[in-house]
């Protein structure tokens, strides 16, 4: 009997000392998370400018303006755009610097891991304010060595033009490349060294160990990199364009959904309408996650 009362004495203490440490994170997360989620579905359905409590209950009346918006194609396109190409140069940059510095035994790798991660560490403002002195028509450092290559002047306007979306891609990607390049080498270093030896005794060349040895044992850590840029883009790319494109860019060129949410809400008062779009923002982010998921399910391999 006494027996029996000391393990359940031993599995309430466990339970407690579990739930101080989920309680918390748990109630943050609804906070901070769960709660404007909802409140923001739920204040898309209205017409509110949130200067009052009146609250005109207007049903899909947002949502089909939406529908009718010019810019919420193009908001579309660019977070795509940004998306895309986040993913591509993070996941080609990342794995390149990850092999080279774990695999290749490079002099000095602890140095160059935190000289990758430093830029993770700077406010996205920092970053913005930073490429837009290297986007600078007349005194940017990209258009001074394009003029001392090619001998003319050189002021071409790389955040007036109409592609100026590609622009962000550099600094996006340079951010926060370092991330991934931690998470992955992490990864690497997960594989023992044997399964290397192994494949290298029988004539594997590098290119050839990367392939079949270090990428599918790594797999879910690239995945992790991939579902993290997603959602740090759909969410998030409204800082960078605002700081270095102001409101959007010429035409709105660089406007994403993110962005045009902030000025419809908080410059035209449209509160309810910038809700909508951040509903949209919601579903695009469900969508575009559960894909790439999708897609990238692979069977998973342990090691034992």
């Amino acid at each position: 009997m006494r027996a029996n009362n000391k393990i359940r004495t031993g599995r309430m203490m466990r339970n407690v000392f579990i739930a101080s440490f989920i309680l918390p994170t748990l109630l943050l997360y609804l906070v901070f998370t769960v709660y404007p989620m909802f409140k923001g579905i739920y204040l898309s359905l209205f017409d509110w400018s949130g200067g009052s409590e009146n609250y005109n209950f207007i049903g899909l009346g947002n949502f089909k303006e939406l529908f009718k918006d010019e810019i919420i194609p193009k908001a579309i396109r660019n977070d795509y755009i940004l998306l895309f190409g986040k993913i591509l140069g993070f996941m080609v940059l990342s794995l390149y610097f990850a092999v080279v510095l774990t695999r290749f035994k490079v002099k000095g790798s602890t140095f160059f891991r935190t000289v990758f991660f430093f830029p993770n560490v700077l406010s996205v403002v920092v970053v913005g304010v930073l490429w837009r002195y290297v986007y600078n028509p007349n005194l940017g450092f990209l258009n001074s060595v394009i003029s001392l290559f090619t001998g003319k002047p050189y002021d071409f306007a790389w955040l007036g033009d109409k592609w100026a979306i590609f622009a962000l891609l550099p600094p996006a990607i340079w951010a926060g490349v370092g991330f991934s390049i931690i998470l992955l080498i992490a990864g690497i270093l997960a594989i023992p060294e044997s399964l290397f030896e192994a494949a290298e005794l029988d004539g594997a060349s590098q290119w050839q160990q990367f392939w079949n040895v270090s990428l599918p044992l790594m797999w879910e850590q690239v995945q992790t990199a991939v579902l993290w840029i997603t959602m740090a883009t759909l969410s998030g790319s409204f800082v960078i364009v605002r700081i270095m494109t102001f409101e959007g860019g010429t035409d709105n060129a660089t406007q994403v959904l993110g962005s045009y949410l902030y000025f419809n809400a908080f410059k035209y008062g449209k509160f309810s309408y910038g809700s909508a779009i951040g509903v949209l923002i919601l579903i695009l982010a469900l969508i575009t996650t559960l894909g790439l998921q999708r897609l990238m399910k692979r069977e998973t391999i342990e090691l034992t």
